[in-house]
């Protein structure tokens, strides 16, 4: 059986100010939050992690050809 143990970490106050409010948002305690991002730090991982697809949007086309200097320039409201 493991016993859980009782230890004294420094912690930045801007950090522990986060922790307590991510604690209170997902009703739980520091202590278990803290044990779990140091439970993802320490484990070993073999594969990559799956990120998220990036947004996508429709733009609604090409307002103009940038190889087009002058139309971009007037695009650009004259701006060079």
């Amino acid at each position: 059986m493991v016993f859980p143990m009782k230890t004294t970490l420094v912690i930045d106050d801007t950090v522990m100010a986060r922790l307590r409010e991510e604690a209170a948002r997902q009703k739980t305690t520091i202590s278990s939050l803290v044990e779990a991002a140091l439970r993802l730090l320490l484990e070993p991982s073999d594969k990559p992690r799956k990120l998220s697809p990036l947004p996508t949007f429709k733009s609604g086309g090409a307002m103009v050809d940038i190889a087009n200097r002058e139309a971009l320039y007037g695009v650009m409201g004259g701006r060079r």
